[in-house]
């Protein structure tokens, strides 16, 4: 207490002289008081959500005493999201927030023109005094100018260039014209060893030029400062949301002779900020909620999305021919039986004790012992592998609104640009093992799959998936989103022993009503297409064989017989057939859809309205309505007939009339011949009045039968 009562008065010294140091500095910092509050050390990231939408929502907490200042940086494409998104919090009833302060997004050359010297396109030191005039400075001369004093004082008028003699003759130097007490002095830049302005506001402007200048050489990031008001030690936290690369899935799917699939899925979580996590709290939210950026601060670019084509370029099986013969596998004993002694690095020999023929004992000792190795490594290569005992999961998987979230059960801790793999699936789950054809995808061979439902109690991200045939790799694969109790369909192999070869069957089209009405024919034609898929099971299993077919509903196709799909999607059918082992089958697909067109009859030949009367399917009342108007057609087709005749006989005579035209202009009058051609052009003349009349009448029957023509056609209706 002693120790404690005599420190006292040292204590409230050095507090005192802290104050009145903070008071004669406060006046140089201008009216800004937030700007005097001693920066918080750090606000470290306590809780990060990621979201498959390309953004992550990141959150700052910490404690914080009276009035304080939170300094963070960010990167310059990130301020957009960061004014878009900030949401800050002051945990107290006494505190509140002051003001969010951030760098400008001006460009730097506007920024250095706002002060009172401009520092762009770095000017000189005769550039930066002319810019100075009028203001007062104080300059210190070198030891070595001559005839001028040790520092003076005085108001710049200006800068110019003057000549003075030299060795090399005539030499221009930068002088500067001063209002000094005792007039103007004109001093050589070169003799100068310091200037300075009297001005602390021209001196304070240079210093934030400078800075701003200094500030500038670190472009990708800006300061954010938050500042806070209040009493008392309290808790404040920030949170934002800012682009963050999205979180991903991989998954494992192991299979078994027997038992359920086992899916386990991980998390790939990266940190893509400049700062390490540590024991942060993660949230994985299964949704995309929308997000833009909004021209808030930085130039808006039109981001166009990365497409990935949908390739599968290992697929790439080999072809061979072979007939759809019944085939049976050998087992790995009979294989093994069968094997040469060379394979087996054995080599043949005589008959011994205790050993096959041509085989010694020593040799066969050696063959049981590889025999032995190579069934151990099939037992292993075929036992299930157990993929969750060493790496439960990590996760609790809930329903968040319309989400889906998984919340990572333990802090993670993960340094600055690195990624992290978490297990979030460890199940079993609902399948059953199938091949899948499709024709598009591989002609020849269909591809192993497994057709599951998610009864993992949890939504699946999208992602890819490592298939294993007990603890042996057998494939990749991968998956969409897939919700609670969906059924999904997964494909992983080529499947080589079966095969399947797709054909058309019999395609038929056939008419099967004929109508008229007002005049239109319309008939109804019923097409079917059968495709024929001849399928053959050459392994010594079951096989469960799913055939996509196209999806032509929109077609107004519909299947017909036996063979129903057991699936529908948006752009296929699927079939399911089952192929026991070692057999071959037929499975037909049928398809029918009814397919009308009309026909005018008033625009049709008289052969396709003849068609009609012969086809079968076309009623009698209906036939006989097509011969009468045939029979109409015909009055009609003889009067067109008779005026095209009539019409060609006035053709021929007002030509021959003009050829007589011309010759009565030649031949002289008293001659025979002009006579000859006057009368016959008298006889052409009272040809061609009779021609006119029997035209006009000929016209009018011409118009009387094609308005029954048509009258009768549009009034010709057979249902």
């Amino acid at each position: 207490m002693r120790k404690l009562f005599w420190s006292m008065p040292i204590l409230g010294a050095c507090a005192l002289g802290i104050w009145l140091n903070h008071a004669d500095s406060a006046p140089s910092q201008g009216n800004q008081p937030s700007s005097q509050l001693q920066p918080v050390q750090s606000l470290p990231i306590t809780r990060v959500i990621l979201f498959n939408s390309g953004v992550g929502h990141f959150t700052r907490s910490g404690e914080i005493t009276n009035d304080a200042r939170i300094d963070l940086t960010f990167p310059e494409q990130d301020i957009n999201d960061l004014i878009k998104s900030m949401v800050l919090e002051d945990m107290s009833e006494k505190g509140r927030i002051s003001a969010v302060t951030y760098d400008s997004r001006d460009p730097i050359d506007r920024t250095l023109k706002s002060f009172a010297i401009n520092l762009n396109n770095s000017p000189t030191f005769p550039q930066i005094l002319t810019q100075a005039r009028g203001e007062k400075v104080e300059v210190t001369m070198l030891t070595t100018a001559v005839g001028q004093p040790g520092t003076l004082q005085g108001s710049i008028m200006g800068v110019e260039k003057k000549k003075e003699a030299s060795k090399d003759g005539s030499l221009e130097v930068d002088v500067i014209n001063l209002w000094c007490a005792e007039g103007v002095r004109s001093i050589k830049l070169n003799d100068i060893a310091r200037l300075r302005f009297s001005n602390p506001v021209i001196e304070n402007e240079i210093r934030r030029a400078l800075e701003t200048l200094a500030l500038s050489h670190d472009s990708q990031k800006k300061a954010v400062s938050l500042n806070f008001s209040g009493e008392g030690k309290r808790k404040v936290r920030v949170s934002y949301v800012i682009e963050n690369p999205i979180w991903k899935t991989s998954y494992r799917l192991v299979l078994s002779q027997e038992g359920k699939p086992y899916l386990q899925g991980w998390a790939v979580v990266e940190n893509a900020t400049d700062e390490d996590w540590h024991e942060v709290g993660m949230g994985l939210i299964s949704g995309r909620p929308i997000s833009f950026k909004m021209d808030l601060y930085n130039p808006l670019y039109v981001q166009r999305p990365m497409v990935e084509p949908e390739l599968f370029a290992s697929l790439r099986p080999p072809t061979y021919a072979g007939g759809f013969a019944n085939q049976k596998e050998k087992s790995i004993e009979m294989a093994m039986d069968e094997m040469p002694m060379k394979a087996l690095g054995g080599r043949s020999g005589g008959e011994g004790k205790g050993s096959r023929r041509g085989t010694s004992a020593k040799d066969f000792d050696m063959l049981q012992e590889r025999k032995k190795q190579v069934m151990d490594l099939a037992s292993d290569m075929n036992k299930r592998m157990d993929v969750g005992r060493a790496a439960p999961s990590v996760a609790t998987a809930s329903q968040l609104g319309d989400y889906f979230q998984y919340l990572i059960d333990v802090p993670v801790s993960l340094g600055r640009q690195k990624s992290a793999l978490l297990p979030i699936v460890n199940k079993d789950i609902d399948g059953q093992r199938v091949s899948i054809y499709n024709p598009n995808v591989q002609a020849k061979h269909p591809l192993l799959g497994l057709k599951f439902k998610n009864t993992a109690g949890m939504n699946l991200s999208q992602g890819p998936i490592t298939v294993f045939e007990g603890s042996t790799y057998a494939g990749d694969t991968r998956i969409l989103d897939v919700q609670k109790n969906e059924e999904r369909l997964v494909s992983y192999a080529i499947d080589l022993g079966t095969e399947v070869s797709a054909k058309n069957g019999n395609n038929t089209s056939r008419i099967t009503k004929v109508r008229a009405h007002k005049g239109i024919i319309y008939t109804e034609t019923l097409i079917r297409e059968e495709k024929v898929y001849d399928i053959v099971n050459r392994t010594d299993k079951d096989r469960v064989l799913l055939i996509e077919h196209p999806n032509r509903k929109g077609q107004g196709f519909k299947f017909t017989g036996k063979n129903q799909p057991s699936e529908e999607t948006a752009d296929l059918f699927r079939f399911e057939s089952k192929i026991a082992s070692g057999k071959t089958v037929n499975y037909s697909v049928v398809e029918e859809r009814s397919q009308g067109t009309q026909l005018t009859l008033s625009n049709s030949p008289d052969d396709q309205i003849r068609w009609f009367i012969n086809l079968n399917e076309a009623s009698e009342s209906l036939k006989g309505k097509l011969r009468e108007a045939l029979g109409i057609k015909a009055t009609w087709d003889n009067s067109r007939r008779e005026l095209e005749n009539i019409n060609r006989r006035i053709q021929t005579i007002t030509q021959d009339q003009n050829r007589i035209r011309q010759n009565l202009r030649e031949v002289p009058k008293e001659s025979k011949a002009y006579k000859t051609y006057l009368t016959k052009f008298d006889e052409q003349e009272t040809e061609m009045t009779s021609l006119h009349e029997k035209l006009k009448e000929m016209q009018k029957q011409e118009e009387v039968s094609r308005k029954r023509y048509e009258e009768f056609l549009s009034n010709l209706t057979v249902e």
